[in-house]
């Protein structure tokens, strides 16, 4: 009964005869560095600004801010769009579990992590395995700078995913092949572009959904099923010594990947608090809002507008209607 009637008060709200007093309703949006995440935000607060005529900002931030903004519970940051499962762990253990001061979405879609190489490097020289990026004459191929490494880039600064793969590197025994190469995820892009222009070897971490997939003819190089005995990973977050402390020697499992929201909210904004809850998208969703953004290079709000215009019975569940 509390549902439905939070339901009835949600459609009320929003409806053509709403009280001028819920346009106080506003929400700041933290925008991590990925182009998925800047997507899923955009279409947050589309459906804020266009369906619940609240106000939105949107805050870019690493995740270590986001959560630390949305725990201190002042508005600063109220939501982040794109939590990964269990990369961000020691952030949802740490606020939603343990302090308690952030919800979780129960409405996950499903994420895969790997490495990449373009199908034209792939078959040209037999790379099907995470294995053979430690071979010589792959490695070589990958030198761009003439240091005898090969640059493989692991993820962007202050990505929780980038610390694991720099420890699968080591794990994988390729640190002597292969040097891990942070960088913001524009540059990999432009990379990649590069590297299929010119003809040579590259390889980077990429995961589903990606408009990669959309951009560019790659694949996902196989690696040792996921263990979790082979995959103990501790955070900067949770210990200083965290890379010697870490081993991770196997593929990730499937993600979980949701949004999170500070508990103020509920409060501050309720009604915006409980779309936040009913809130879901697929991969393909996902993958598609991150192509319009990254491979024909629209803006994100526009992307965003489009498609809640475009997506009226979709949004009308997330808001009850």
């Amino acid at each position: 009964m509390n549902a439905k009637m939070k339901s009835l008060g949600l459609a009320a709200a929003i409806s053509a005869f709403a009280l001028p007093a819920f346009a106080a309703e506003e929400v700041k949006i933290g925008v991590p560095s990925w182009t998925g995440a800047q997507a899923i935000a955009h279409v947050l607060g589309a459906v804020v600004e266009m369906r619940i005529g609240g106000q939105v900002e949107f805050v870019p931030g690493n995740n270590a801010t986001i959560f630390q903004a949305m725990d201190q519970g002042k508005g600063d940051i109220d939501v982040h769009p794109d939590v990964w499962l269990p990369n961000q762990e020691s952030f949802t253990k740490k606020y939603v579990d343990e302090a308690g001061t952030v919800t979780l979405s129960s409405n996950p879609y499903q994420g895969n992590q790997g490495f990449c190489v373009t199908e034209q490097f792939g078959e040209a020289n037999n790379i099907t395995d995470i294995a053979d990026l430690g071979r010589p004459d792959v490695a070589t191929l990958m030198d761009s700078d003439g240091n005898g490494q090969g640059e493989m880039w692991i993820g962007a600064p202050g990505w929780a995913s980038a610390n694991v793969n720099e420890v699968k590197v080591r794990d994988y025994g390729l640190l002597d092949f292969i040097e891990p190469v942070r960088a913001e995820e524009s540059v990999k892009t432009a990379r990649i572009k590069d590297s299929i222009a010119k003809d040579e070897g590259y390889a980077f971490y990429c995961y589903k959904p990606h408009a990669v997939w959309f951009m560019f003819d790659v694949k996902m190089l196989s690696e040792p099923a996921f263990d979790p005995e082979k995959y103990v990973m501790v955070q900067p977050s949770d210990d200083p010594d965290w890379y010697n402390k870490s081993m991770v020697a196997s593929k990730d499992a499937l993600k979980d990947v949701q949004i999170a929201w500070s508990n103020s909210l509920v409060d501050r904004s309720p009604a915006i608090a409980e779309f936040f809850a009913n809130f879901e998208l697929t991969a393909d969703d996902v993958s598609s809002f991150a192509f319009e953004i990254s491979g024909n290079g629209r803006d994100a709000a526009e992307v965003a507008r489009e498609w809640v215009e475009a997506n009226p019975e979709r949004v009308d569940a997330w808001l009850g209607l």
